[in-house]
């Protein structure tokens, strides 16, 4: 197997008049996605457009699907480009790429033709108007191979410019075909997509779905504003499966969501993107003991996830392991002089190697030689592999264990200190609910926000019963709730404003 249509074509085969996707007012079955997608993929491949980035504008749903495998059809590659991005964002992305073409959807066609000067713009209602040139695509196919681009997802990079991470056939292949085999993904199982389509949480719903030919749903983004509303959505539509950020789980129980109503037929729950707070696990098991849990973790440059630990319902955890890597991968931790970390309980950083492994960032030779490199432990033949800047160390059960960043890794008050272990301290009292600290390093204050039932001085004085007084903060700060990232992680930068704003 060597392009992941083929997962759509398998499926369409077994399931054509199964319903593939949902969207909040619509669906679509698995033969009707594979006609329009084959449709959309004709207009590009007639035209002998092959091996281009296309930009995909408009919000998640089935004509995004629809656009994304058409794309692909092609022998091209997508990358979604939220609308809902200022035009500054837009254009740093755009200046990334070069993209020569863009498809959008009558809402965002005046929004994409501001933004997209140099681009020719397809609305993909009339690119659907078009037929199937069976003839273009075997020859857009033929000209496929495996370790052809699929998409770029963009992150936020230290330079200020958005860094294009591109993903390949191969490594989504290899990804997809191991995750839902260990995990039991099946035609029956109906998938509640959360994270929004430019962010790697997004392709294990795509294409795990497409894989088994389950049933993809599409969640509203504004539900995640009403956790009634959330839960409602959940139940009537029977989901099974939630591959969600850590942060949109929390965001349920925080506002007691499971009290009004439990989604019981959700067997699966897999979290990524933050460390999950022990006591938000807790409640998720409290109301589903039956369920399995699973953590996962894994930078966007490595294909999803590297690692996954499945938890123990009955067990009490201090912190929740990531675990052992996913088959055909290779996790390992490095010291700062590049030496191999076997022991345990010694941290260092995070490296990957393996199909996995991204194809560098797109049009930024320098970003992609400062992350992805030789493996120095290897000097025979290449080896490329990834440093996450993400440190960790084994455990007793030789299980890594995620221990912060190298980035979050601070020097206070002369004594090295990780952000995570005051978090950890400040949410173990039961008054509150998350935590998240943050080092001014320009003004050497370290701040602490949390939301909780507990006054900031009562806080403190808790605090200095449980950690040196290095660690303690220079400044709590209560909130009603934390700002999240589109990506569904703490922002961190918006705390800051909102603290400067005061």
């Amino acid at each position: 197997m060597n392009n992941v249509l083929e997962y759509l074509e398998k499926s369409c085969n077994k399931y054509a008049n199964k319903i593939a996707v949902i969207e909040e007012d619509k669906s679509i079955t698995y033969s009707s996605l594979l006609d329009k997608s084959k449709v959309v993929g004709s207009f590009f491949a007639s035209r002998k457009i092959f091996n281009k980035p296309i930009v995909i504008f408009m919000d998640k749903g089935i004509d995004t699907l629809i656009s994304f495998f058409g794309v692909v059809y092609a022998s091209n590659f997508y990358t979604l480009i939220n609308p809902e991005f200022p035009s500054e964002r837009i254009n740093q992305i755009v200046n990334v790429l070069k993209p020569e073409y863009v498809i959008t959807n009558d809402i965002y066609l005046d929004y994409a033709k501001e933004n997209f000067n140099n681009s020719k713009i397809f609305n993909i209602k009339d690119l659907m108007n078009n037929k199937i040139d069976d003839k273009s695509l075997l020859f857009a196919n033929e000209k496929h191979i495996s370790t052809n681009p699929l998409y770029i997802n963009f992150t936020s990079g230290s330079t200020g410019v958005p860094k294009g991470v591109v993903i390949s056939h191969k490594s989504v292949i290899d990804f997809i075909d191991n995750f839902t085999n260990i995990f039991s993904f099946n035609k029956d199982d109906i998938i509640a997509n959360q994270a929004p389509f430019d962010f790697d949480v997004s392709v294990k719903d795509i294409y795990s779905s497409i894989c088994v030919g389950a049933t993809l749903v599409i969640v509203p983004k504004s539900y995640f504003s009403s956790p009634a509303k959330l839960l409602d959505y959940l139940c009537l539509n029977n989901v099974t499966t939630l591959t969600w950020a850590v942060s949109a789980l929390c965001l349920i129980t925080t506002f007691h969501g499971l009290d009004y109503k439990v989604p019981d037929k959700v067997n699966k729950i897999l979290f990524s993107g933050e460390v999950m707070p022990i006591k938000h696990l807790n409640k998720w098991i409290e109301k589903l003991p039956n369920t399995t849990f699973v953590n996962l973790y894994g930078p966007t440059e490595i294909t999803c996830n590297c690692t996954y630990y499945i938890i123990d319902n009955k067990k009490e955890y201090e912190k929740i392991p990531i675990g052992k890597a996913f088959p055909n991968e290779k996790v390992f931790l490095l010291d700062k002089d590049n030496k191999l970390i076997i022991d345990t309980n010694k941290v260092g950083e995070i490296c990957v190697s393996g199909d996995c492994v991204a194809l560098g960032y797109f049009n930024n030779k320098e970003q992609t030689e400062k992350h992805f490199m030789q493996n120095p432990l290897q000097n025979d033949y290449l080896e490329t592999i990834y440093r996450t800047g993400d440190l960790a160390f084994y455990n007793e059960d030789n299980d890594l264990v995620f221990n912060g960043r190298v980035d979050f890794q601070i020097k206070y008050q002369g004594h090295r200190i990780e952000l995570e272990e005051i978090d950890r301290a400040i949410t173990n009292f039961d008054e509150v609910d998350r935590a998240c600290s943050i080092f001014i390093e320009e003004k050497s204050k370290l701040y602490s926000f949390y939301v909780g039932n507990i006054d900031k001085k009562e806080l403190h004085s808790k605090l200095k019963e449980k950690l040196p007084v290095f660690m303690i903060p220079t400044k709590l700060i209560k909130i009603d709730d934390f700002p999240i990232t589109k990506n569904g992680k703490i922002d961190r930068k918006k705390l800051l404003e909102m603290e400067e704003e005061k």
